[in-house]
């Protein structure tokens, strides 16, 4: 993918960067073989974005032609909008106050250049601004009141840069764009680029370093370039083809904000909004199970007018799940009416709607990946020793989890295999862990969780290295198909 620096006027561009190519405004906007670029990423650095300028108009066709641009029109008009600006001051705020602490004045200017800051002590707040906007050079203008906030954020045309700056600046550049070619620049550019969400320092993450390392190798071999990227990127999506989410997702949480974000720009993404939304949400999955009569223990919807119906229904012990539950975690087994009334009252003190289940022991869980409408691994996950659930998170100072096992696809129960996929495929067509019990020949859906685990050495154990090929085969399937979608 070619990486063009747009500016008004090259020769007043000082910057010469290996694997970059600076063109004018004008040849960009005019030039055939330009617009005729299949795959680019350009950097919009000219003087004005002001409506019907030059620089208007280059990120403006930069997206019609299917270039990434950077600003895109939309993060111009969102600088512009007094309520993101407001939402950006607010989930900034701790980083804001440290910043600033020590600025005498009710009013500061920070000036941002490719994320870097001049002052040592705003390299941080820089970074994030950066990180949720993506302009090249912007300035964030502070007050103080009770205490300080963000009050707008302007696009800086490279022209409007201080003469005292621009030292800086041009190693700011020279910087940020050499990481790039880390990733960018190898023999030739690779023909996929492959953000991979991830939260190195997640307790539980869905995969582990080693799961990740294959995932890579795998891209590599597709002629698919994978960066890890953190939370701090979020602004820098629209430069990647897809986003693959190996952290555990919620609604409520950046996670989700980035698939909404990936999508809206036009990249292939797993975990996609709509997986998350519904998987999240053991409310919407208990009625969405039930009206397709796809079996499950014996279930109840829990509100406060009903709150006295599951112990005669249910029996004890009966399980009790938060609505946003996932791993284990939110899940309760109460054994007597005592201790389901004081479960069930704190649980919808947080919560209109609960679930509680017909306890159903077995010796194992099975889990069935599904991705792409089929059957991707299955595995049997046992008990954790003396416990009723895979993992015992009751072990003072650790966490103890079963054994688990995997089996080929075709040595799987048929039965296990068809109501995994019924239950996955009420769902969409993304990656999915069906969690499900069988009791004799009955099997039983527990739950479809999306960004299901996949560790090496657990859930590899059948397909090894083939496991992350699938996945990534249908990452770049689903490039293609957006591909093919653009003008």
């Amino acid at each position: 993918m070619r990486t063009l620096i747009v500016v008004d006027k090259p020769k007043h561009w000082p910057i010469n960067i290996p694997g970059v190519e600076v063109v004018s405004a004008r040849s960009y906007l005019t030039d055939e073989a330009l617009s005729d670029i299949r795959l680019a990423r350009v950097f919009n650095l000219c003087r004005s974005y002001r409506y019907q300028t030059a620089g208007y108009y280059v990120s403006l066709l930069a997206e019609a032609r299917g270039h990434r641009a950077t600003p895109k029109m939309s993060t111009i008009q969102d600088m512009k909008s007094q309520a993101v600006v407001k939402i950006a001051s607010d989930e900034l705020d701790d980083l804001i106050q440290h910043s600033l602490a020590a600025i005498q004045s009710d009013k500061y200017t920070l000036s941002v250049y490719f994320g870097e800051s001049l002052v040592k002590r705003h390299e941080r707040l820089a970074l994030k601004l950066f990180g949720a906007f993506h302009v090249p050079f912007m300035r964030a203008q502070f007050s103080r009141g009770k205490k300080w906030s963000l009050q707008s954020l302007q696009p800086m045309a490279s022209s409007e840069i201080p003469e005292e700056h621009r030292a800086f600046v041009q190693q700011a550049a020279i910087e940020y764009f050499s990481r790039r070619r880390v990733r960018l620049h190898r023999r030739r550019p690779a023909r996929y680029d492959i953000a991979l969400l991830r939260n190195a320092v997640e307790t539980t993450p869905p995969s582990d370093e080693r799961a990740i390392r294959k995932f890579i190798k795998a891209a590599e071999s597709r002629d698919a370039d994978v960066e890890v990227i953190g939370r701090e990127d979020y602004g820098r999506l629209a430069e990647f083809d897809a986003l693959f989410i190996r952290e555990t997702t919620s609604v409520n949480h950046h996670t989700f904000r980035f698939a909404r974000r990936a999508e809206w720009e036009g990249l292939a993404v797993i975990d996609d909004p709509e997986s998350i939304l519904k998987c999240a949400n053991k409310v919407f999955l208990a009625e969405l199970l039930r009206k397709r009569g796809v079996p499950t223990p014996q279930t109840l919807i829990i509100h406060q007018d009903n709150v006295a119906q599951a112990p005669a229904l249910l029996g004890f012990p009966l399980i009790l799940k938060q609505p946003d539950s996932y791993f284990s975690l939110g899940v309760t087994k109460v054994e007597s009416e005592q201790e389901y009334y004081y479960e069930a009252e704190r649980l919808l003190d947080d919560s209109d709607m609960i679930i509680a289940q017909r306890f159903m022991p077995t010796e194992f869980d099975w889990r069935v990946g599904v991705l792409d409408r089929r059957p991707l691994f299955v595995c049997r996950y046992y008990m954790a020793s003396g416990h009723w659930q895979i993992i015992n998170k009751n072990v003072v100072g650790a966490r103890r989890e079963g054994d688990a096992d995997c089996v080929p696809v075709g040595q799987a129960p048929p039965a296990v295999l068809r109501t995994a996929l019924r239950a996955a495929n009420l769902v969409g067509d993304g990656l999915y862990g069906v969690d499900l019990k069988q009791v004799g020949r009955r099997v039983y859906v527990i739950e479809v969780n999306d960004n299901p685990n996949i560790d090496a050495g657990y859930e590899d154990q059948a397909m090894g290295d083939a496991l992350y090929l699938e996945i990534v085969d249908s990452i770049i399937r689903r490039i293609e198909v957006r591909r093919s979608r653009r003008p």
